[in-house]
């Protein structure tokens, strides 16, 4: 008698696809956090953590790009030092040196900019989303960085709402720098198969 063996598929290719891209993505945003620029006093550092950011929500959609963040966060909340600097913890999040902000800000970011560039919460095949799109969504996660990351900055220094915004003005254009090297990044192809 021979027996017969059946294969389940508890998860789609497509989850897994999704899921696997999710954790390089954290992975990625992790690496990225360790290359930055020290600023003296209590300003955030100059990192390129953002890329992390600007790749998800383009590559996964909202869901997807935002777990990528997602699991960014929780790691460094956990202990394990991803954050900018090689910061961890829960403490750092909520008041050290005032980034929690625009650490959460990255988050809300992502899923932003997947939802603006994918016009849904499902993935849409990223050569369907043309370079001003992604640029919009990107901007629109910029600006939610900051619309997040500035009141935060202010609350956890004390400095002024206002006085808070013009420390960071300088950090604008920087990260709209990085806006368009991760735009060309995208459309390159180098971090995704067309």
């Amino acid at each position: 008698m021979s027996q017969q063996h059946e294969s389940v598929d508890l998860v789609g290719d497509e989850t897994v696809k999704y899921f696997t891209t999710a954790v390089l993505l954290a992975a990625l945003t992790a690496a990225l956090s360790q290359v930055s620029i020290p600023i003296p006093g209590t300003l955030p550092p100059f990192s390129l953590q953002p890329f992390g950011m600007f790749f998800a929500g383009p590559l996964l959609g909202p869901l997807w790009g935002g777990l990528a963040l997602l699991l960014y966060l929780l790691v460094g909340i956990a202990g394990v030092p991803v954050f900018s600097n090689g910061n961890a913890g829960l403490g750092y999040v909520v008041a050290g040196q005032g980034t929690g902000g625009f650490l959460v800000g990255f988050l809300v970011g992502a899923v932003v900019a997947g939802a603006i560039a994918h016009r849904g919460t499902e993935p849409r095949d990223l050569g369907e989303i043309s370079v001003p799109v992604q640029i919009a969504a990107l901007f629109a996660a910029v600006v939610v960085v900051y619309a997040i990351g500035v009141p935060w900055l202010s609350m956890v220094t004390g400095l002024p709402l206002v006085r808070a915004a013009t420390v960071m003005a300088p950090y604008v254009p920087l990260d709209l720098v990085k806006l368009a090297v991760a735009v060309a990044i995208v459309e390159g192809g180098y971090l995704a198969s067309r």
